[in-house]
């Protein structure tokens, strides 16, 4: 099972960025959005376990793109993250669907406890532990492999290409498909790069379970 998937839509590029980066450092995949339109692409486009919304973006406000959200049947968690504060904005919130409605400015702290009482309520769980055989496991929260019972520590880097190869296993995978997915375009690493990784982890877990597909890529058996 991935991570748990958070929609965030806030046009505030700084708060954005503050809250992405906390949110990934609690191990959640986040996707961010600065406007309704945008978010409504990826609403559309993909399955979230919880949407984070700001209400007065532009195109479409955080009220109208959940309400609307709400009339095609999907019920994914949301909670509104606004500087509006009055009784009225409250109502119209949780009328548009929501389950919480966090008034800024607040503490990441407050954001957290929220976002795991969401979890709580929906029994939301990520399962950290990812099975490769029965004598290997993959502990994706603490960059950990574990094998028959010995903790092996891996790179961030290593960690997210295991986990890619395991979401996808039996697909040939290209480099370029690695690089798109798990890098930035700004910091696009090299073949090399990315062929030593899976070097690194071949050696690792075993070269049978990462196979070289010559010409094309890898599969993951």
């Amino acid at each position: 099972m991935a991570l748990m998937k958070i929609l965030l839509m806030e046009d505030d590029i700084i708060l954005s960025e503050i809250i992405l980066e906390h949110l990934e450092s609690l191990n959640y995949e986040v996707s961010p959005a600065y406007n309704g339109v945008e978010a409504e692409d990826l609403a559309y486009a993909k399955k979230f376990d919880l949407l984070l919304l700001d209400v007065n973006v532009p195109h479409v406000d955080g009220f109208i793109f959940l309400k609307n959200l709400r009339k095609t049947g999907n019920k994914t968690p949301a909670i509104f993250i606004t500087s509006l504060d009055s009784t009225e904005d409250l109502k119209l919130g949780f009328d548009s669907g929501c389950d919480d409605y966090i008034k800024k400015p607040f503490d990441l702290s407050e954001l957290e406890t929220r976002i795991n009482n969401i979890k709580r309520l929906y029994k939301i769980e990520r399962k950290d532990k990812l099975k490769i055989s029965e004598s290997l496991y993959f502990d994706k929260q603490n960059l950990t492999l574990i094998k028959d019972d010995t903790k092996i520590a891996i790179s961030k880097k290593e960690a997210e290409i295991l986990e890619f190869f395991i979401l996808n296993k039996d697909e040939t995978i290209s480099i370029n498909a690695l690089a798109n997915t798990l890098w930035s375009y700004e910091d696009s690493p090299s073949d090399a790069t990315i062929r030593t990784y899976i070097k690194n982890l071949r050696k690792l877990i075993g070269s049978e379970y990462i196979s070289n597909i010559r010409g094309v890529g890898y599969r993951f058996n």
